[in-house]
């Protein structure tokens, strides 16, 4: 069995925040993984995922494997050093801060039996319909009539221009 491991250091996040979102793609296919994590709504899943991506990358460049049958063997979130802060209190005392950083280690593995995977994850590419094109045509055209209705406006005064004007006539 063929395995690819990638590591990520010095993630300044918390390793509890970070686990609890490598403990929800430990065993998942790379497919359902990535669906995880692009539907969760939490800081730490946009590291993780670009981490998985990595080593997706990295299992098809360098050990010629197929994507579709990757399966996230571990993932394992270690803590790192900590920033030791401290936060200026009342009368003179300071409190400690600890600002704490995660290394993050990925080991996908290629599975012998292929499953069918449950998501296609597709990225949709912006494209102009034929109602985007009449919408900005429609735009003009009406830009077009408030320009030409201005100029008509400018060269003949309306009543209130005319007796309301500013200087006397």
């Amino acid at each position: 069995m063929t395995t690819q491991t990638v590591k990520l250091r010095y993630l300044r996040m918390a390793p509890r925040k970070v686990r609890a979102i490598a403990d929800l793609i430990r065993g998942l296919s790379v497919n359902e993984a990535e669906a995880q994590l692009l539907m969760m709504r939490r800081r730490a899943t946009l590291p993780i995922l670009k981490l998985l991506r990595s080593a997706v990358s990295a299992a098809q460049t360098t050990k010629h494997l197929n994507p579709e049958s990757l399966k996230v063997e571990s993932i394992q979130v270690d803590q790192g050093p900590m920033l030791k802060r401290h936060l200026p209190r009342a009368r003179g005392v300071a409190s400690p801060i600890q600002k704490k950083m995660s290394h993050i280690t990925l080991t996908l593995a290629d599975m012998p039996e292929k499953k069918d995977s449950r998501f296609k994850i597709m990225a949709q590419k912006k494209k102009k319909s034929s109602e985007d094109k009449s919408k900005s045509r429609r735009k003009k055209e009406a830009k077009e009539s408030e320009q030409s209705s201005e100029k008509a406006a400018s060269s003949k005064p309306g009543f209130f221009r005319r007796n309301f004007n500013r200087k006397a006539v």
